[in-house]
């Protein structure tokens, strides 16, 4: 069984950042693909980004592009999402996923992940 317990979110004024963490305990395995998805009030839940934690290959979702940076340290199985440049549509409660198995190096999609964390939510203020 995995665990993810995410952290970091909060009230932010446009053009201001944060960095969400997502710690991952219980089972671990070298092919985990982890990601980060949001879901804005009343929309469906939308993928972020994604990093293969053995190679640290990541994929973004073009509108944080350049904006957002995902990372993971092993050592602390965190993964890392940090976000600068936040603007109103970056409102969200952004969820951390987990696939223990399977090293996808474009993990876009909802269905690829195994385990979720509850959320954090992220209100960037104009």
């Amino acid at each position: 069984q995995v665990q993810l317990v995410e952290s970091g979110g909060g009230l932010v004024q446009a053009g201001g950042s944060l960095r969400l963490s997502c710690a991952v305990s219980g089972r671990t395995f070298s092919s985990y693909t982890m990601g980060w998805f949001r879901q804005a009030p009343g929309k469906e839940r939308d993928f972020v980004a994604s990093i293969t934690w053995s190679t640290g290959l990541m994929y973004y979702e073009d509108s944080v592009k350049g904006r957002f940076t995902i990372s993971r340290d092993n050592a602390k199985n965190t993964v890392y999402l940090q976000m600068n440049s936040l603007k109103p549509e970056d409102t969200a409660v952004y969820y951390c996923a987990a696939n223990p198995t399977t090293y996808y190096t474009k993990a876009d999609r909802e269905s690829l992940y195994a385990y979720w964390g509850r959320g954090t939510q992220v209100t960037v203020s104009s």
